[in-house]
């Protein structure tokens, strides 16, 4: 993973301190390869042993390592540019790309294979699937219950949380509940959450990677990294990264299973079936 995209999807995580040094090489990283880490405790007005536990921190062996790390992804950055001379159009659409490619990649490290393992045997194993989402992560739960029940999975999703409530009263041990919620904040949510752990159920949270209280009550946290300076930009890297994360987890669905696979081919013939005149 390139260090700027580790230190801004860690960010949220650190200690003041911390950020203030993530923010200094995220604003400066072009002229990073000029400071020393003497020079770079002088200007944020902090000890260099500071600077030093930050770098280890991060997993580099030093400060000079993580010079260097950055000097590379600058590097690797320049590269992916779009080239002078395309019309703004372009420009823009080549620049979000890049931004886009940075969040996925972080996003892939940080769901590590063992969880991403556990998430898709806890699905494939449910009896039920209750999905849920707020606001705008409703459509991702909504979509991503659709998928599920192509391959067969029985998959409950409501808009309406006292509704959903009411379903998952229902459940049984094994049984999951899947909330998606950008900032896990929603106090409906960690109520839902109580409920299906008191009935023995699994709770999978997807969120962005922040310490946030419904993450806290999973049993399994999907999380996605989408730092971006600007607002407008980042709630759309938000979006396309974590429907690529989903997307993901619905491949290793299909794929890891046979019977799976073949209920998706049955069931998306019998759909073309019904739009044929």
């Amino acid at each position: 993973m390139s260090p700027l995209v580790k230190i801004r999807s860690e960010r949220d995580r650190m200690s003041a301190v911390e950020r203030r040094i993530a923010d200094f090489i995220l604003e400066n990283a072009q002229l990073l390869r000029d400071y020393s880490s003497q020079q770079l405790a002088n200007a944020l007005g902090i000890s260099q042993s500071s600077v030093v536990k930050f770098t280890q921190k991060l997993g580099f062996r030093g400060y000079p390592d993580l010079k260097y790390s950055v000097g590379e992804a600058i590097g690797r950055t320049d590269e992916e540019l779009p080239a002078a001379g395309r019309s703004p159009g372009d420009t823009v659409s080549a620049e979000l790309w890049v931004r886009k490619t940075r969040a996925e990649e972080a996003t892939r490290a940080l769901n590590e294979a063992d969880t991403m393992t556990a998430v898709v045997t806890a699905l494939g194993r449910a009896d039920k699937v209750f999905v849920a989402g707020p606001g705008e992560d409703d459509h991702h739960a909504r979509a991503f219950a659709a998928r599920l029940a192509l391959l067969g999975i029985t998959a409950i999703c409501h808009a309406d949380l006292g509704r959903m409530a009411t379903d998952v009263a229902t459940s049984r041990p094994g049984d999951v509940l899947i909330l998606f919620s950008e900032h896990g904040r929603h106090p409906a949510f960690a109520k839902l959450a109580r409920y299906m752990r008191e009935r023995r159920g699994r709770v999978i949270t997807v969120s962005r990677h922040t310490a946030n209280p419904l993450r806290s009550m999973a049993d399994l946290a999907l999380v996605v990294a989408a730092h971006d300076d600007a607002s407008h930009v980042q709630a759309l890297v938000y979006q396309s990264t974590l429907q690529h994360l989903m997307d993901i987890v619905f491949v290793h669905l299909c794929e890891g299973d046979e019977t799976r696979h073949q209920r998706l081919v049955e069931n998306l013939d019998r759909i073309q079936h019904l739009l044929e005149p």
